[in-house]
């Protein structure tokens, strides 16, 4: 799960079709020198991840002689772009890390297996009902959750502290958020955090929080231009008074925590995902924390558990087998959560995580903490976006920086937003 929906990106329903024809996608698996086959696994994160998924990889290998696992990552704006080319050529990785709002554009267009067909070496029986769910589309289960994951307001602990305003408490309502930034800014002399007006998914927290959606369940728009409006001239006006982050350094933001203006110490807070979070660790000096996202006037939560990332494969690997089988390793294997910790999330499988709680230390034991603050008071995720979705986010940012760049009011730009988004959700 990225923290920042951001940049220009796009890939149409047309180009991902191509992969739905096999004369169009040959299989990506590989065999190697001496009877080993050759797995490609790809995955978006930051560093910490990658370091953990390298041993884990290795773990597979070593458990698995005749397997050889060729690994890549990168920060998630870049990732989507990449498997998204991939995909349209048809030369979809073996292993591939999706997001939830991938998982109908890549199924629709043939880019996923149905991994119910690898139900021999693929074990679903100890993930959640509900989390597993998720990964349908039309019925057909073309991801797997690897972990669980939700928003989070993470924030700069010294920093924070100095300033003498008071610290986020265990709920608090958008508007005492704002009074928040605004009292940061004045005391620290920078923006108290990063501004939201850019984020599809803070959008989405706050759509929630007074009663509605992103998309209804018959995947229209949720929501009006005049809700939008609201929303974006909400962050305006904060970022006009220099309570949140600047369009200079808001449309720097690529998906990692390093460019974010709390990793490069320009901002005091963000609105992030709670494993990728973990990366701001190490470019913090004062220390992390983290605090739930804001709810609405009378409350009402926006934010929800779900999974973080999820697991696919290609639906034409050369080895759907043992694809399939470094799924279910890195997904069920309890020494694997050990590595991992809740870089992904916590983990899905339930026993796991039982298993690995206590034993959870640092950063992963505070994401651990702090989803446990919010069970019971968290309402069900909405089923996973559609396809159109992905190419929006692009959209929302784009009218956003309209916004932020003061060349287009916030009422122009939702009724832009809204226009084209509804043309994109019947193309």
């Amino acid at each position: 799960m990225p923290g920042h929906r951001t940049k220009r990106f796009c890939v149409t329903a047309a180009a991902l079709a191509l992969c739905a024809m096999p004369a169009g996608c040959g299989g990506s698996g590989e065999s190697a020198g001496g009877g080993r086959i050759v797995l490609r696994y790809t995955w978006w994160g930051n560093p910490d991840r990658a370091e953990r998924t390298e041993k884990a990889v290795a773990l597979f290998e070593q458990r698995h002689p005749n397997v050889r696992v060729q690994t890549s990552f990168s920060g998630y704006d870049a990732y989507k772009q990449k498997l998204a080319t991939q995909a349209a050529g048809g030369d979809a990785p073996d292993v591939m890390q999706l997001d939830y709002r991938q998982i109908d554009q890549y199924a629709s267009g043939g880019v996923l297996l149905d991994l119910a067909r690898q139900q021999s070496v693929l074990h679903t029986a100890g993930i959640d009902a509900g989390l597993l769910a998720t990964g349908r589309v039309h019925g057909a289960q073309y991801a797997v959750p690897q972990g669980r994951g939700t928003e989070t307001v993470a924030y700069d602990v010294q920093g924070w502290r100095r300033s003498g305003v008071p610290l986020p408490g265990r709920a608090w309502t958008w508007e005492q958020w704002a009074d928040a930034m605004r009292a940061l800014a004045q005391k620290t002399g920078k923006p108290g955090g990063t501004d939201p007006g850019q984020s599809e998914d803070a959008f989405e927290v706050w759509l929630r929080g007074r009663g509605k959606s992103l998309y209804t369940d018959d995947r229209k728009l949720g929501f009006t231009a005049a809700d939008l409006t609201r929303w974006w001239t909400f962050t305006d006006r904060l970022r006009r008074e220099g309570a949140v982050s600047p369009a200079e350094q808001t449309t720097q933001l690529d998906g990692s925590v390093e460019n974010t203006p709390l990793g490069r110490g320009k901002a005091t807070s963000d609105a992030n995902w709670d494993a990728p979070a973990s990366g701001f660790g190490a470019l913090v000096k004062g220390g992390v924390a983290l605090a739930p996202m804001p709810s609405g006037a009378d409350g009402t939560p926006g934010q929800y558990f779900k999974p973080s990332m999820f697991l696919g494969t290609a639906a034409h690997t050369g080895h759907p087998a043992q694809a399939a089988q470094l799924v279910d390793f890195l997904v069920n294997d309890p020494d694997v959560a050990r590595i991992l910790g809740a870089t992904r999330g916590i983990p899905v499988n339930e026993a796991v995580r039982r298993e690995i709680g206590p034993l959870l230390t640092g950063f992963d034991k505070t994401i651990a903490d702090y989803q446990s603050s919010l069970e019971g008071t968290l309402k069900d995720p909405p089923q996973a976006p559609p396809s159109g979705d992905n190419a929006l986010q692009t959209t929302f940012q784009r009218d956003y920086d309209q916004v932020s760049y003061e060349r287009m009011s916030p009422r122009k730009a939702a009724a832009n937003y809204v226009t084209e988004a509804k043309a994109e959700l019947r193309s």
